[in-house]
């Protein structure tokens, strides 16, 4: 596995437990989670990022997700998340690695699907 990947499969276990260690295992203690590019206000500092991940979520997401392109201190993820019931986003994630290989800096690039035509 690849410094990313191994990251990508951390996430999805947090994603899936939702346990401050597993979300602390991710990022620095200093890391900015933005939501999007341009986000005025991004979760910043670890406990910042703990507390966001703990909030409810509209439903079960599935995804898939994939490590489009990395090197040591960048890697780019992309894929499509869905809540069923709610929405269908296809995503770009930025991961800046700190040297320990956690996230300093976590940026989404995300946009809603179409409704598929009826």
């Amino acid at each position: 596995m690849t410094r990313t990947s191994d990251w990508l499969a951390g996430y999805e276990r947090a994603w899936r437990s939702k346990h401050p260690d597993d979300v602390r295992a991710l990022f620095t203690d200093d890391a900015e989670y933005c939501f999007r590019p341009d986000d005025p206000e991004p979760a910043i500092g670890i406990d910042a990022i703990v507390a966001m991940w703990g909030e409810d979520e509209p439903a079960e997401p599935v995804h898939d997700l994939r490590v489009l392109i990395e090197n040591d201190e960048l890697g780019i993820v992309t894929g499509w998340v869905d809540y069923p019931g709610h929405e269908k986003y296809s995503n770009l994630w930025e991961v800046h690695f700190g040297p320990d290989g956690r996230a300093r800096r976590f940026v989404e690039w995300y946009m809603a699907q179409p409704a598929p035509a009826s």
